[in-house]
């Protein structure tokens, strides 16, 4: 479950991770009335559950009792990826003097948790991943500890603040930091940006993602009955038992494990491409939830192409063309799709839908074949 961002920092708070006064409001005349409170300048956010707030106009600085109203207008009529905006959240303003990044994320390949940082804050953490991974450090952690000190002198001098007061600080809020993910059953907290701010100099977390696992929520009562609206296709998702992320690109996406998926992904980009979700079946998924996902899929406009790439353990290759097939059989679409194969009873699935003989559909066992033709169908193709 994905909190938002004000969701987060009241958790945040509550943990002793500093943050700034906010107000969430939902009309132009509440954040007047909130803005008196705060002061000026004000950060205006808008509350969705998806990145690239900031690109959508969904972040603007208001430095004027003039200027704000309008503002908040503006944003609250925003949709944003898909997403309508329903509340802002107006912050207190503060002089910036560095930004950082922090993380606790759940690592499945190592099947642990792992501690995540980097002096380049305020950006895409992925693209600095992706360009130079030196600008990381990833430190696993001890998911049957409580503490995390020598993780956190770790970070305390990568960060290299130079004041003890500031080493200080991040010691203590990389402390509160992992206690918070280990008592509230998260998957993820994030801090982009942790700021060093000024008068008095201190950290403050500028911003939050919290995800909390769902299978755990029945132990934070509290969360699950504060968790947000889901938009149409997540509840689906969540409903089939399929895990179901939007994302910015065309591509629609459908993998088994999160790891083949995000591979996946990197490789559409690597190709030209961009993916327009991350939806992971899990293992051993039947066609029931094959076709499932696909309708979740492709209720998105924006998909111009389908890839389903499974690499069979549990997941049969059988199953997953039966899936594909029935699909396609209760379904109008002229979207093309392209189907990659590997493992167990991938041959049979293979089979399947070759003697289907089914116009727009291609297989191939090559997973860079399969993410070549697709980026190259979403160039080309689309809805009639």
């Amino acid at each position: 479950m994905d909190l938002f961002e004000h969701q987060g920092k009241e958790l945040f708070a509550a943990a002793g991770i500093p943050v700034l006064p906010s107000w969430v409001v939902f009309t132009a005349e509440e954040a007047e009335r909130a803005a008196a409170e705060l002061g000026y300048p004000l950060a205006v956010k808008a509350q969705v559950l998806t990145g690239g707030r900031g690109k959508a106009g969904g972040v603007r600085v208001v430095s004027q009792p003039e200027e704000l109203a309008g503002t908040v207008s503006a944003i609250l009529a925003l949709t944003i990826k898909g997403r309508p905006v329903r509340g802002v959240l107006l912050e207190q303003g503060a002089a910036v003097m560095r930004e950082l990044y922090l993380a606790i994320t759940l690592d499945r390949h190592a099947k642990a948790p792992v501690l995540i940082f980097s002096t380049r804050g305020g950006v895409d953490i992925e693209q600095v991943a992706r360009e130079d991974p030196s600008a990381l450090l990833r430190v696993p952690l001890d998911a049957g500890s409580a503490g995390c000190g020598e993780q956190r002198d770790r970070v305390v001098a990568a960060a290299a603040l130079g004041v003890a007061p500031l080493d200080e600080q991040l010691g203590d809020l990389v402390d509160r930091l992992w206690t918070l993910y280990r008592e509230r059953d998260a998957s993820l907290v994030e801090v982009n940006p942790l700021a060093v701010v000024g008068d008095p100099v201190r950290l403050v977390a500028l911003d939050s993602k919290v995800t909390i696992d769902d299978n755990a929520l029945f132990r934070q009562p509290d969360l699950a009955a504060q968790r947000p609206d889901e938009d149409a296709r997540e509840r689906a998702a969540r409903e089939a038992g399929v895990t179901y992320l939007t994302l910015d690109g065309d591509v629609g996406v459908l993998g088994n494990g999160a790891g083949l998926v995000m591979s996946t992904l990197d490789m559409i980009g690597a190709a030209g491409g961009a993916a327009a979700d991350f939806c992971d079946v899990g293992g051993g998924a039947r066609a029931e939830r094959i076709a499932a996902a696909l309708d979740i899929i492709t209720s998105d406009d924006r998909v111009r192409a389908l890839l389903v790439n499974i690499f069979g353990g549990i997941t049969r290759g059988d199953e997953v063309a039966r899936g594909v097939l029935a699909w396609l059989e209760k379904t109008s679409t002229d979207l093309p799709l392209v189907v990659r194969l590997d493992g167990n009873n991938a041959d049979e699935g293979l089979r399947l839908i070759a003697a289907a003989g089914i116009d727009g559909l291609s297989v191939t066992l090559s997973a860079q074949e399969a993410v070549e033709s697709v980026v190259a169908a979403a160039k080309n193709g689309g809805r009639a």
